[in-house]
């Protein structure tokens, strides 16, 4: 083991990407936002506070000798916890879950009081679920006031825009779960609520399904809607044409996804306590109302060994980590400060921890198995088996060692002496985002998303990045080229690149190569040993049917899923991507450019951006824009920069008879730093601003195709294409993430 006294002299070996990551979410800042804090002195100060816990509790090892043993499981990358522990750990703020779920009343007071709630949460780094069952219809009325009820939806937007002005730990907007019971009478508002992608960009969205509405589905029955202030039927609509809106909303962007309330609720551990009602916001944690779970996930690619020049999994090794972290997990709920009394008392009543898995992919890779195969389900059955037996055995000797969860008599292990559980589940498979970029490993259980990619980094230099695990074999197998790889990072796949044999192929399988049914049947063979659930997205080809997706949603209910995401590819722009070999007619008549008048009538606008105050001026020549300049407060010399160059490309272009509606088409909605809300509607970045400034002054421009993709597709921050995995976006190229 690594002493502590030896940590400041270390450095750790890690990617570019895995730096800035740490640099921009988790290092210590100071108060004028400078870091002061290097990655080996981040998990120093984890290390010391998780193992503050062994304090607590007597005849235990000194702390001493776990804090050295939580430094060294997580500098070797074995082990990660969940983003709030690698920020608020040794902090002041200190709190360290990531999973909360809220209830929500059926009252305008309960309803305001989970908003406030649900603010704190996002400061302090969570995440929030809810279920909006419980309110009352839409148009119902209102005893107390003789009005009508505005339904759950006009409340979900409310949670919307409160979620907007908070950033989680100082560094992204929070994340929320919608979830409406699929009996609710406004389900069919809630299943179409985000049709339009600029609506609840926020939310995930869940539909809560259960077994009595798929057989009705199944039936082509009518299915009762209950009215949920007196659980009285309230109509009934056809399952089938219900199941079929939820199917065509989630072909035609994404969402809803579906949960299935019955088997989340047969797995529930404590049902004396409560009904699991809503999961948190990737939807692989089902919590009660005001509970939360503390997550971490293990990087199985650091365990595969070498034998007769055979590789293995190394199993032995991999208890140890299974044991250690369960007991790291456990330590966070003792040191964890939770935002409300209530969430600490039932934190502690059934101490759930979730303890998943990352690097999957590559553990396939070294393995030399294709994900797409029968092996593979194997792999993962075995794998999973082993993580749930092992970390319920550590879970058992630490409850010998501590004492059971307090809600254990209550829970269905009550009187069973080989379930003395210190915690009421100890596994999920959760989202690892920016946890496997900093670890250097595939994100979750997902396929590779490309094997080749382009990074940009500062300056829009731009990097090409390799799997290590192909680029190794590439170069063994002497085949390796910067050429080559430039060409791999085009698509990401090498499923049709003939240069390369065809074992390889077959083997380094990227997320779009691999059928959407292969992504179902993983996502089951995980899940039949997960106390919780499994953060997973289905990618889809953009050509995929409804019927495709008809077929993804009843076979992850056959195959015992607890819930599904799909995502098919480009539809969120709505945007059918096409290629022509035909040359460009250049343009005939090059266009003169006015000169300008020497003296111009015009104003100057205010808007706030995310990257502080934007003034824009526009001189006029007969009532038309002629010129633009802009400048940005306080923002450095690079925005004020590129700010500037904006103004003289509109204004060129304006000068050239280029139709200012035109100019504002280019550059509205184009998403940019985090959006802020202005009188009106999000503002998303500096173009975004200029282009409302002249909206207003010159009349209102519909979005474009066009910009419906730089604003969903694309990056916030970097630009670079998102992908959907994990029930969740993640951008590979500069770690953003709005989870993990």
């Amino acid at each position: 083991m690594t002493k502590m006294d030896d940590v400041k002299t270390m450095k750790l070996d890690i990617s570019k990407n895995a730096a800035t990551v740490l640099d921009r979410r988790y290092l210590k800042k100071n108060s004028t936002g400078k870091t002061i804090e290097s990655p080996v002195e981040m998990f120093q100060r984890i290390a010391s506070h998780i193992a503050l816990a062994e304090e607590k509790f007597a005849n235990t090892p000194k702390k001493e000798y776990f804090e050295t043993a939580f430094y060294n499981l997580m500098v070797s990358f074995k082990f990660l916890p969940n983003s709030p522990t690698l920020m608020n750990a040794g902090n002041e703020l200190g709190q360290l879950a990531a999973c909360f779920v809220l209830p929500i009343e059926d009252s305008l007071s309960g309803i305001f009081e989970t908003v406030k709630n649900a603010a704190l949460i996002h400061k302090s780094g969570g995440g929030t679920g809810f279920s909006f069952s419980r309110l009352r219809p839409k148009d119902c009325r209102v005893g107390s006031t003789g009005g009508v009820a505005s339904g759950p939806v006009s409340f979900m937007k409310i949670f919307n825009v409160a979620t907007e002005q908070v950033k989680q730990g100082g560094t992204r907007r929070g994340a929320n779960m919608a979830v409406l019971r699929i009996d609710h009478p406004d389900i069919m508002e809630f299943i179409n609520c985000k049709s339009s992608n600029d609506n609840l960009n926020n939310f995930n969205i869940s539909v809560g399904i259960t077994d009595q509405f798929i057989e009705a589905a199944r039936e082509n029955k009518d299915f009762d809607l209950i009215d949920p202030r007196n659980q009285k039927k309230a109509g009934q609509i056809n399952a089938r044409d219900v199941f079929e809106t939820i199917v065509k909303q989630a072909w035609h962007n994404g969402d809803p996804g579906i949960i299935f309330l019955d088997r989340m609720n047969q797995d529930n551990p404590t049902p004396a306590i409560g009904e699991i009602e809503s999961t948190n916001p990737c939807g692989e944690q089902p919590l009660l109302p005001m509970e939360a779970c503390n997550l971490g996930s293990i990087n199985v690619s650091k365990f595969v060994g070498i034998k007769n020049k055979k590789p293995f999994i190394d199993y032995k090794a991999l208890k140890e980590t299974i044991h250690l972290s369960v007991r790291f997990l456990d330590n966070a709920i003792e040191m964890s400060n939770s935002p409300l009394d209530e969430i600490d008392q039932m934190v502690k009543g059934n101490r759930k921890i979730g303890l998943g898995l990352m690097g999957f992919s590559d553990l396939l890779f070294q393995l030399n198995i294709p994900y797409n195969s029968e092996k593979a389900l194997l792999i993962a059955e075995e794998i999973m088996t082993f993580i749930q037996k092992e970390s319920h055995k550590a879970s058992h000797l630490l409850g010998k060692e501590r004492g059971t969860f307090k809600n254990f008599d209550k829970s269905i292990y009550k009187g069973n002496k080989d379930k003395q559980y210190r915690n009421a589940t100890t596994t999920t498979i959760a989202p690892t985002g920016t946890l496997s970029i900093i670890a250097g490993c595939s994100s979750g259980i997902e396929p590779l998303f490309a094997l080749s990619f382009v990074r940009r980094v500062m300056d829009n230099d731009e990097l090409i990045e390799v799997n290590p695990y192909f680029e190794k074999i590439a170069r063994q197998r002497g085949f390796y080229s910067k050429k080559l790889m430039e060409k791999i990072a085009k698509t990401g796949s090498i499923a049709n690149l003939h240069e390369i044999p065809q074992d390889l192929r077959d083997v380094f399988v990227t997320a779009h190569d691999i059928s959407p049914s292969w992504h179902i049947r993983m996502q089951a063979a995980f899940q039949k040993f997960t106390d919780n659930a499994v953060s997973k997205t289905v990618n889809l080809p953009h050509d995929a049917t409804k019927e495709d997706v008809m077929g993804i949603y009843n076979m992850s209910y056959d195959l015992g899923c607890k819930g599904v995401t799909i995502y098919r590819d480009g539809s969120k722009s709505n945007q059918v991507l096409s290629f022509s070999n035909e040359p460009k007619k250049e343009a005939s008549v090059k266009k003169a450019v006015k000169k300008r008048p020497e003296t111009l009538q015009g104003f100057t606008s205010r808007i706030k951006t995310g990257m502080g105050e934007l003034y824009v001026t526009v001189n006029e020549d007969d009532g038309k824009p002629f010129e633009i300049f802009a400048t940005i407060g306080r923002s450095g010399q690079s925005t004020t920069a590129k700010t500037e160059a904006i103004g003289r490309l509109i204004s060129l272009c304006l000068r050239t008879g280029v139709d200012v509606k035109s100019a504002i088409k280019q550059i509205k909605v184009i998403g940019g730093e985090y959006a802020v809300f202005q009188k009106g509607g999000r503002v998303l970045s500096i173009p975004d601003a200029i282009s409302r400034i002249l909206e207003k002054r010159y009349g209102k421009v519909e979005e474009t195709n066009q910009n419906n993709s730089l604003k969903k597709d694309l990056c916030p921050e970097c630009g670079s294409n998102i992908t959907h995995e994990e029930g969740c976006i993640t951008c590979h190229s500069c770690g953003f993430t709005k989870c993990g």
